[in-house]
């Protein structure tokens, strides 16, 4: 039983409904779908019935907790702060840093959930498009004057940025060892082939990180 002085102080309804759905995702990427009330209630520091009082089932909130992996804003909120007056090699490392960190959670909530995920509707799908989309034009607005140091439209060269990403950070493809940001970065910009003289990311040294 959570005792009063644990409980976390009222807080609006938006921002309750929030701090559950935050609560709830961490649990079911730990322990899969089949949490508890109980166990939810301890990690939002709130009564259970608390809970029921956003929402009407706890099938209901671990929908929604899984469906919040999938939101593209904080991903494009961190995408609009990269500085624009860095120079593009550094701007598309910081991008693809936070693409890591999504791609990582979302395949880890997907093994989590195995044969138990959500079942995905037609609507879900054409979400999940529209979220693309949104990302992919993120990445445009963030390549921005850059695009003329590009042999390819930025659009293009958002999309490879993409699949390089999940490419080389899926854990299916790289189990413990996803490639670094910067290489990543490399690999689209430069590829792998040496170019005598220039190494645009990391001329000095690889830093321990993949040397070709």
């Amino acid at each position: 039983m959570i005792l009063a002085s644990q409980r976390a102080a009222p807080l609006p309804p938006d921002e309750r409904r929030a701090a559950l759905i935050e609560s709830t995702l961490s649990l079911v990427l730990a322990h899969g779908p089949d949490v508890s009330t109980r166990q939810i209630a301890q990690a939002a520091g709130v009564a259970e019935g608390t809970i029921f009082r956003v929402f009407a089932t706890k099938d209901e909130l671990v929908n929604a907790a899984v469906a919040s992996a999938f939101d593209p804003a904080p991903l494009l909120r961190d995408l609009a702060a990269i500085d624009r007056a860095a120079p593009l090699p550094v701007r598309l490392v910081a991008a693809v840093e936070y693409l890591q960190q999504r791609t990582a959670r979302i395949f880890r909530l997907m093994d989590t959930l195995g044969c138990h995920g959500v079942t995905e509707t037609a609507r879900d799908r054409r979400a999940r498009s529209d979220q693309g989309v949104l990302i992919g034009q993120a990445l445009v607005d963030l390549i921005g004057t850059g695009s003329g140091q590009l042999r390819c439209e930025p659009h293009e060269a958002a999309r490879r940025l993409q699949l390089l990403t999940v490419a080389f950070s899926h854990p299916r493809f790289v189990e413990d060892d996803p490639l670094p940001p910067v290489e990543i970065v490399a690999t689209l910009l430069d590829g792998i082939r040496l170019h005598p003289g220039h190494d645009a990311l990391h001329p000095d040294s690889t830093n321990g990180e993949h040397p070709c």
